[in-house]
């Protein structure tokens, strides 16, 4: 039986978000959020896990959270990777149709999609997630669902995400601890793409940059499909560290400044910024502060810019950017990120949801809602070549081709 209750666990650089949803209890079929959580974590550096403990403490204080303003035990979840150790990259499967009408089946997709995973990968890294892009039959490609139609020679074009090994047995170690199965392990940008882009957007071709505390997730989505996902190790954190740096401040008072006064808005104040902590009191000039933000995310930008030149996409989406995550708050980023790249750019907004959402619009939510609508979605994940962590293709790829069709287009 299908589950009830739904939950996204979003185990940050720097807070633990836990989620818990369900179909509309009106009757409405939508998504609606009835509980959520959160803690600080100081137990991660840039996505990855450096101290198991404080993480899971974190992870505890959070689901706690929810269950005590949900009402629900969790048990379960679905839980984001992050890091710079996780990569995609594309992969092509290929096999004989043997059957004597030669009519595609659910198992002979099944069979060219483990073959594309049949690849050699280093002993230490291991297939997250999978998703078919395409199908070829006979030599007539860009079939987007081969089942039914007949053909002898069967073949799919996959992107694949790979995650380092024992990174990821951290992170199992985090959710042992805080007594939590995961149902599916996802990449925080999918899951942030589920939460916040409508079909257009998704068909036409379109950059979603979630930039957190120590990382920026990017995913680039055209015709429906994943084409490309990368996580760059610059985020938040990074910002304020350079502000400490650059005013000859503390790493508080940086933050601060950050929070209160950070903006990519050149002239938006002309007179001297005052943060008074611990009875003492700093000045610091805008045009500073600025200046040092603006290098940070410009640096930021190139990187992207690098991703989408890998793929042939600098300059190329339709659909242009959307930003989300915790730094996307930043005034000044959208119009800043249309500079930079060159495409239109917006902020991201959650499509369809419903329940207590006046809590979770902030951008720093955006993942941990996606991890619940996934955990909504997902079929059970295949054991094939992946320790039964990634979703099954089809399934990931019906939820992004079809935008939630049985939600959205009821």
């Amino acid at each position: 039986m299908k589950p009830e209750h739904f939950v996204g666990l979003d185990i940050g650089t720097s807070k633990v978000r836990c989620i818990v949803g369900m179909f509309d209890p009106n009757g409405e079929n939508k998504p609606s959020i009835i509980g959520h959580g959160s803690a600080l974590n100081r137990g991660m550096r840039r996505g990855l896990v450096v101290h198991v403990d404080e993480v899971a403490e974190a992870v505890n204080q959070a689901v706690t959270e929810a269950e005590r303003i949900s009402g629900i035990p969790i048990k379960r979840a679905t839980v984001n990777v992050n890091g710079s150790h996780v990569e995609g990259f594309n992969s092509q499967g290929v096999i004989a149709i043997s059957a004597a009408d030669r009519e595609i089946t659910d198992e002979d997709r099944m069979r060219v999609e483990e073959a594309a995973t049949i690849i050699n990968l280093p002993q230490n890294r291991e297939i997250v997630q999978f998703f078919a892009k395409n199908y070829s039959l006979d030599g007539q490609k860009n079939i987007k669902d081969p089942v039914g139609m007949h053909g002898i020679r069967l073949e799919v074009e996959a992107h694949m995400v790979t995650a380092s090994t024992p990174n990821l047995r951290n992170l199992d170690m985090v959710l042992e601890k805080s007594d939590i199965l995961p149902n599916h392990h996802s990449v925080s940008s999918l899951a942030a793409a589920e939460a916040v882009l409508t079909r257009d957007q998704k068909e036409a071709g379109t950059l979603l940059l979630d930039i957190g505390a120590g990382t920026t997730n990017m995913i680039v989505l055209e015709d429906g499909e994943v084409e490309h996902i990368a996580i760059i190790p610059i985020g938040g954190q990074h910002i304020t560290n350079d502000l400490a740096i650059g005013l000859k401040t503390d790493l508080e008072v940086a933050e601060r400044v950050k929070l209160e006064h950070a903006s990519l808005i050149h002239g938006s104040s002309k007179a001297p910024i005052s943060i008074k902590v611990n009875g003492r009191l700093d000045k610091f000039d805008h045009s500073d502060i600025t200046m040092i933000i603006e290098a940070r995310v410009e640096e930021l930008l190139e990187y992207v810019q690098k991703e989408l030149q890998k793929i042939k996409k600098d300059r190329k989406l339709p659909g242009g950017v959307v930003l989300t995550g915790g730094t996307s708050n930043l005034p000044g980023i959208v119009e800043f990120t249309r500079s930079k790249l060159e495409l239109a750019s917006r902020l991201a907004r959650l499509q369809n949801i419903g329940g207590l959402v006046d809590v979770v619009e902030d951008q720093s939510f955006t993942t941990v809602v996606g991890l619940m609508l996934l955990d909504m979605l997902l079929l059970p994940a295949l054991p094939v070549n992946t320790g039964g962590r990634f979703a099954d293709s089809w399934s990931a790829k019906e939820i992004i081709g079809n935008v939630f069709k049985k939600i959205k287009n009821s």
